[in-house]
């Protein structure tokens, strides 16, 4: 029988991660996350369990190996009364080209009851991920983490030396809700974000976070303080659906958002996109809710539970959104010559719902989030930003 090659262990370190804000030390070896430590300290239990979720963060090497195993602790979470919730998946790209998906087979997976909040924890231990059979040669190597669970990764496993990349691509900061996180994508390079950013060759750092695209201001000066060559926000949905504040609160919020961006980054191409549509938040306020019937036949469905008579009250909907999105951008774009407006619409719109619905109302699915990066593709890399991006092509 063949003797199998000893592994090499490599530890993971900033060198090798790309798309994460900062490299938590544990027990296991380190935990990415995609918000620093300062601004975690101001969020809540929800925003710390999605910025801690790796959405759009990937290991990235050059390497001859043809075997390349990752050891790591996984976190899932979930609902107690819901459906399971699919396992993360890790993606392998290799010179481009998806080369393999696995998960882990054990996680510690955390249930949380809706109603009091309280959470059952189940432990489990590290487990190993192995891509076997990888092509001989020198090859460009990208391990995709996964975009819906939390995961402390302890060591690289490889039969050949890794080098870290020093490949220079534009870097883009993309803030948005749980549908930039990537809910309901199938997969880490399935989210929207990942399609779009491995299409126009560009460096993603993904700050998409579910049910926490509030304008938060330590999300702006996060975004202030992190390097960028182009920077988009996708702003609505989550101050609809959780009824965050009215009309008269809302303007302020936004200008203030873009000030303290532009505060560290005065001329970077920004652009401002306004709500997919939702229909069920479309002219009726939040705040969102389960479906209940549905979930008790073990359906995930979502509801809103707002008035649409309430909007003469300044609650807010998707359209109240959208139009005053466009008339601030076109407010400061007088101005900024490097701020732009995207209707979301144009992403998910009237015209797609009947094709490519949304399974619970509020997220899209694999195929949908195929069709949004791709759109985002044409209208922004090769639209809005296509000058910017050229150069680097």
């Amino acid at each position: 029988m063949p003797i199998e090659p000893e592994l090499i262990s490599t530890p993971v370190t900033a060198a090798l991660l790309h798309g994460a804000l900062e490299i938590e030390d544990t027990a296991v070896g380190v935990r990415p996350h995609r918000l620093p430590g300062w601004a975690r300290a101001r969020g809540d239990a929800q925003l710390a369990m999605a910025e801690s979720q790796p959405s759009g963060v990937r290991l990235e090497f050059t390497t001859t190996a043809t075997t390349v195993e990752l050891r790591a602790a996984a976190v899932r979470f979930g609902y107690r009364g819901a459906p399971s919730r699919p396992a993360g998946v890790f993606d392998l790209v290799v010179d481009g080209r998806l080369a393999g998906q696995a998960s882990h087979d054990t996680a510690t997976v955390i249930i949380i009851d809706l109603v009091t909040g309280e959470q059952e924890i189940r432990p489990a231990g590290v487990d190993t991920i192995t891509f076997p059979d990888l092509p001989p040669g020198e090859k460009y190597v990208e391990l995709w983490l996964p975009h819906n669970e939390n995961v402390e990764l302890a060591e690289l496993l490889t039969d050949a030396p890794v080098r870290p990349t020093d490949r220079r691509r534009p870097i883009w900061v993309h803030h948005g809700s749980s549908i930039s996180q990537g809910s309901n994508a199938d997969h880490p390079t399935g989210t929207w974000p990942a399609i779009a950013a491995r299409s126009a060759g560009v460096d993603l750092v993904d700050l998409g976070f579910g049910g926490s695209a509030l304008l938060d201001p330590f999300t702006a000066r996060t975004i202030r303080d992190t390097p960028a060559d182009l920077i988009s926000l996708k702003i609505g949905i989550n101050l609809v659906n959780t009824d965050l504040m009215r009309l008269r609160a809302f303007g302020p919020a936004v200008h203030g958002f873009l000030d303290t961006i532009r505060d560290g980054h005065p001329d970077v191409p920004l652009l401002v996109v306004s709500p997919l549509l939702c229909p069920i938040h479309e002219d009726t306020p939040g705040p969102g809710a389960f479906d209940e019937p549905a979930l008790a036949e073990g359906v995930v469905r979502f509801r809103a539970t707002g008035d649409p008579a309430e909007r003469s009250a300044g609650k807010l909907t998707l359209t109240v959104i959208r139009d005053q999105l466009a008339a601030m951008v076109r407010q400061r774009a007088g101005s900024d010559e490097n701020l732009h407006y995207l209707d979301g619409l144009r992403l998910y719109g009237p015209d797609d719902v009947d094709d490519l619905p949304l399974p619970d109302r509020l997220h899209p699915d694999g195929a949908t989030h195929r069709l949004i990066g791709e759109r985002f593709v044409d209208l922004a890399f090769s639209g809005a930003w296509a000058a910017t991006t050229a150069h680097y092509r």
